[in-house]
Order: structure tokens, then sequence, then C-alpha cells
């Protein structure tokens, strides 16, 4: 990338001798890192402890991606001796099972308490020896390099796809003197630092511009677009007041004449589950206002007729029945094929007098959103019934109002949505910055010595 030119190469190389890494500075060394690391140590190294102490715990989901750990959780060392990864303090931690370590989860262990960690078995742990830099370690794990390569080692099937020992432990990679790894890694903690701080001001900025979205969406859809429309008490907590020409109506009231107010999506296990056919829509494709592109399932046409499913149709109004957040809902895309919902993705086919489109936007109001999380607060896998969710009062105003509405929202979120894209081109960009930049330091692509202070 353009940035990294302003880093000179060393001043000569010569041939590594391993086909990935090409030539490498001629003062480093190629070494396995079986000698020098070792590999999963011992949990007999904790026995010394009494049952009774408390030490860190880390769940997969405490592994951040590009390191960072959480902490929070801390067990009894007798509940979790047993069937847990163990680790200690400066240990390199490595997610092995996919898609973990494709996406870079991985971390170096730090302020465990009482120096000591059990966490999910889909770890390995590398134990760093005397002339082995452990922040040098992490960095070299954190490559592309050593994600694609152990990609291609993995073992197994489908999501259970593991990472073996034998790959860390006979990877051949590049390794400098100690003085210059502390150097390279002091270096690349206060460039990655910086790039992070850029990315957190990135993402803080998205934040805003989605809270500005959605006050945007709430106003327009409780209030209208006349700023100096009579108010009326629309009677339902979440609306408060609403324009005096409006009507408040419950959301099975808005579906066309001879439907149900709801068909509910079907329930299709993975042996129906094809390559190609009637695309399922499913709970992670509803986004706040918005399908989201994820995912490609299908099933095919005899599937279709024994189930007797729905087929979707562009412009229908989805809405996802599940948490995070409940209620949520979109338009059904053009996706130039024929669709269907899964459990738990309701279709709703809206009245004549009715703009799917305002709908949607009503449903995006994070003031309903709020108020539908909180009547169905509990576990993340909460859902809002159909009755319930059929019996939710909104308010709604004339066709040609809705669809006024409707329009300037289209108009304004997109100008939104564009700047959000931009902003997240620019994380990705950065981001890929990142990952050059701790590849090329590592592999000795770039010479680093002088702004590390080790030249």
């Amino acid at each position: 990338m353009g940035t990294l030119l302003k880093y000179q190469p060393y001043p000569a190389y010569r041939p590594s001798g391993v086909e990935w890494l090409g030539e490498i500075p001629a003062h480093w060394e190629i070494k396995r890192l079986k000698y020098v690391a070792a590999l999963n140590p011992s949990a007999s190294e904790a026995r010394k402890l009494k049952p009774d102490t408390e030490v860190s715990f880390v769940p997969m989901e405490s592994v951040g991606e590009y390191g960072g750990l959480d902490l929070s959780v801390t067990k009894e060392i007798s509940d979790v001796a047993g069937g847990y990864t163990y680790f200690g303090d400066g240990d390199v931690l490595i997610a092995k099972i996919t898609p973990c370590f494709e996406n870079g989860k991985g971390s170096l262990a730090e302020g465990l308490i009482n120096g000591v960690a059990f966490g999910t078995t889909e770890l390995h742990v590398l134990r760093c020896e005397p002339g082995f830099d452990k922040r040098f370690a992490l960095y070299l794990t954190l490559t592309d390099a050593f994600r694609k390569l152990g990609e291609a080692e993995m073992y197994g099937a489908g999501g259970q796809k593991r990472v073996p020992e034998l790959f860390v432990t006979n990877l051949k990679h590049p390794i400098p003197p100690l003085p210059e790894q502390r150097g390279i890694a002091a270096f690349l903690d206060r460039e990655t630092a910086r790039i992070d701080a850029l990315v957190a001001r990135k993402e803080r900025l998205i934040e805003l511009l989605q809270e500005k979205r959605t006050a945007l969406i709430t106003r327009a859809v409780t209030r209208g677009l006349d700023p100096d429309a009579p108010l009326k008490d629309s009677g339902v907590e979440w609306l408060g007041e609403i324009p005096a020409h409006w009507e408040v109506k419950p959301i099975h009231s808005l579906a066309r004449s001879g439907y149900k107010t709801f068909t509910d999506g079907d329930w299709i296990e993975t042996p129906y589950i094809r390559d190609s056919g009637v695309r399922l829509i499913q709970t992670g494709n509803i986004g706040v206002g918005n399908y989201k592109e994820q995912g490609y399932r299908y099933i095919d046409d005899q599937t279709f007729n024994s189930f007797r499913c729905t087929e979707v149709i562009p412009g229908d109004v989805l809405i996802c029945r599940l948490a995070d957040p409940v209620g949520r809902a979109c338009l059904a895309p053009n996706l130039g094929c024929r669709m269907i919902t899964s459990v738990d993705v309701c279709i709703m086919k809206t009245a004549d007098e009715i703009n799917s489109a305002f709908v949607v936007y009503t449903l995006s109001a994070d003031t309903y959103l709020a108020w539908l999380s909180a009547i169905c607060r509990g576990g993340t896998r909460d859902r809002v019934s159909r009755s319930m969710l059929g019996a939710i009062r909104v308010a709604i105003p004339p066709l040609m109002e809705q669809q006024a509405i409707a329009a300037s929202l289209d108009q304004e979120t997109a100008k939104l949505d564009s700047l959000v894209a931009r902003v997240r081109e620019a994380i990705e960009r950065l981001r890929e910055l990142r990952g050059a930049l701790i590849s090329a330091a590592v592999t000795g692509r770039i010479d680093v010595r002088e702004e590390a202070g080790c030249k």
C-alpha cells in the first residue's frame, strides 16, 4: 500500500528457502516455531494453586480479533481445571476453529487473575522461549500469511474445521535478533494504536450518522413533514402526540383484505438446503429498515411445494419476530429469483390504502423498537407473538401523505447511508493498512529499526 512506501527496505537480503516468503533480511534466521516456543503448556502448572483460587475464564467471545481480551469473567480453579484450555500471563492465544481463526481471533494474555486463566478448548496457546519476544510472536500470528497458510492446513468438515498443532509448531518463519524483535513489536504497538484510534473515531461517526437517521425516521412517522401541523394525543404510550388528522390503527388492520395479517416463514432444516433454487430469507437478513445481504441459502422446487411455502413478492413487508432488536422490518428486495422466508420472519402484504415503505419506516422508529423490546424483555431468543405484533397501534396518515413521507425519507436516508458507506470504506482501508504494516514489519519487507529506536 502507498503508505508503506515511506519505509525503506533492509540494506541486504538473502533467499529464505521458504516458497511463500521469498527473500528475508540477511541477518535474520529462518526457524520453525517449535524451536522458539512451546505449544499448549500443561495445566499441571496450576496444581500448586488451591482449588478455591480465583482465575480468569475466557470463552471464545472474550477473545478479540487482532488482539484484545475480555477478562471480566472469573471462576474458581476447581470449576475449570478439568475441561478447558490452560494458559498464563505472557502466553499468545490463537483461535483454532473456523471461522474464528480466519477472522484473526487471537491475543496476548496479560493481567490474568493470579496470573492464570482457563478458556475455550478452541485455542492454541503459544509460550515463547527466552529468545522469542511474546509481542513479536503475537504480531506474527496475526499476519495474513499465517492465517492463509493455517487455513490451508485445516482439517474437519464444515463449521468444525480446525488448525492442527503441527501447522503451528512446524511453521517456518523469519526471526530477527531479540532486540530487533522487541523494537518491531514496539513500533507496531505504536502504529497500530494510531490506526485503531482513527478507526474508533470513524466508527463513532457512523454511530452519530445512524442516530441521526433513526431520529429523522422517528420524527417523520410520528409528526409528519409539516412542523406546523396541529397535534393531538395519540393515546399510545410510545407514539405521544401525532398530527390531528392522522388515525391510530392496529398493525393487523393494515393488511390486504383476503390475506392473513402475518404469514410466518417455514422451518427449513439443513438437509433441505441447496446451492441454488428458491432463496431463503432468514432473520439475519432483516435489518432495521433495510435488507442485509448475508448468506446464500436456497431450497429446491420440490421442497417449496411439499412444505407449501408462501412465496415472497418484492415490496412485501418482512418483519422479524426475534430479538436483537425484536420487530425490525424491511421491504422484500428483488433478488432476481423466487423467495421465501424462514421461521420467525413474517410476511405482510399491505392494503391498497397503505404504503408498504411507510409501514417499514414506522417499524424502524426508535421509540417503537424500544417499547417493543421492553414488553418482550428477557433472553436473547425472545420473540414477539404474531397476535401481540398485530395488536400494536401505529399512527397512519392519509395515503398521499404516507407516500410523501416515505419518498422524503428515502431521499434523506439515502444521503446518510451514502456517508456511512464511505466511512465504512475508509475503515476497511485503515484495517487493510494495519494488516499490511504488520505483515511487512514481521517478515522484514520494511526496515523499521530507526523508527523503533533499535538501529
